[in-house]
Order: structure tokens, then C-alpha cells, then sequence
């Protein structure tokens, strides 16, 4: 990785890996914002309405609960990695946000794929699976923030709702078993702590 390191307190960044987060952020939250406004091309509401009071609130909403739910999978991946003597940086995968904000726009759907953290560096299964599992546990520790707060301050109970159920999503998402979705390199680690956090996620999101 050439590009210049910038040291944000503990944190070790690059002008790129700053970009691509942002745009990530961005893009992630916008998919999520369509999808929570009800604004998509077949069956449902206008696309005018992405001029509406209502969507401008959901896309703050969006860019507070699914940007730290993002922003904290990415970092979680990154300190981990780093720990094992990597080097780690997010790249944002382009096509996936056209992805992610096109499957929204058109079917309601969030692909949740806006990137991911390349690691740099010799590691063993054991520690590429914790690399991989902590992201989505770090979702499922912010959903249950998010429960609570949603039990606990009524008045904005509607956003921490949509915190729970984004952060749930993102990490039950990720724990797809295929590709280079982390739920592989965890189930290729240790397939009864991939299946505890499947069953976990399931649970909470749908059965709760």
C-alpha cells in the first residue's frame, strides 16, 4: 500500500482508505434511506419523494445508524488485522455501491456489500476467522445498544429502531458463507461459532 499514512490518534489511515470510506458511507446510507421511505421504481412510492422533508430526515437517520454500524465493522476488521502485525485498509468496491443503491432504487433491497478491509501480512485460519468475526459481532453489540436505547428514550424510538434492525441486517448480511463475505472465512474457521452467530442474528431480527 503506497499511499502516505496518516495517523488519526491510534488510528493508522491513508488519503484513499478516508475517500473510500466516506463514499461507501454515503452510498450505503442513501440505499438504506430509499428503502425506509418506501421509494423505489416498482411498487412503491415516487422517486419525487427523494426531495421530501421525510426522506431528508431518514437519509440522517441512515447516515447516523447504518455510518456508525459500517464505520465500526470496517474498524473492527482494521484493529484486529493490525493486531496480527497486518497491514489493513478499507477499499470501497464501486460496482457494489452502484450495486447496493440500484437493488434499493429498483426492488427496495439492500445489497450490503460497499466494500471491505484488504489485509496485508501472514496469518493462520484461526486468526483470518477473528479478523472476519469480529465485524459482524461488533453489528450485533450495536443492535443491542441500540435496543436499549430504543426501550429507554421513547421520543426517538423510531431511530433507534431503525439502528437495531440496520445493524442486525449488516451483521447477519455479512455472514454469508460464500465469496469473500466474512461468514466464509469464519465457517472455514470454526463452523459452531459461525452457526451460533447465524442463529443469533436470525433469532433477533426475525423472532424477537
Amino acid at each position: 500500500m503506497t499511499n502516505k499514512m496518516i495517523r488519526l490518534g491510534k488510528i493508522k489511515t491513508s488519503k484513499t482508505e478516508l475517500i473510500d470510506i466516506t463514499k461507501a458511507w454515503l452510498a450505503l446510507s442513501f440505499a438504506f434511506a430509499l428503502v425506509y421511505s418506501g421509494i423505489r421504481l416498482l411498487g412503491g412510492n415516487s422517486f419525487t419523494g427523494i426531495f421530501s422533508v421525510q426522506f431528508l430526515l431518514m437519509f440522517g437517520i441512515s447516515l447516523f445508524t447504518a455510518g456508525i454500524g459500517f464505520l465500526f465493522h470496517e474498524l473492527a476488521h482494521k484493529f484486529a488485522a493490525q493486531k496480527y502485525g497486518c497491514v489493513a485498509e478499507f477499499r470501497a468496491f464501486d460496482q457494489m455501491l452502484y450495486v447496493a443503491v440500484g437493488l434499493a432504487a429498483v426492488v427496495g433491497f439492500i445489497f450490503a456489500a460497499p466494500g471491505a478491509v484488504m489485509i496485508s501480512g501472514q496469518i493462520t485460519r484461526k486468526e483470518n476467522g477473528i479478523i472476519s468475526a469480529v465485524g459482524p459481532l461488533t453489528n450485533f453489540v450495536l443492535a443491542m445498544i441500540f435496543l436499549g436505547l430504543m426501550n429507554f428514550y421513547t421520543s426517538f424510538a423510531f431511530a433507534f429502531q431503525i439502528g437495531f434492525f440496520i445493524n442486525m441486517w449488516l451483521g447477519l448480511f455479512n455472514l454469508i458463507p460464500f465469496g469473500h463475505f466474512d461468514g466464509l472465512k469464519i465457517f472455514r474457521w470454526q463452523p459452531s461459532v459461525w452457526g451460533a452467530m447465524v442463529a443469533f442474528g436470525l433469532f433477533f431480527l426475525f423472532f424477537l
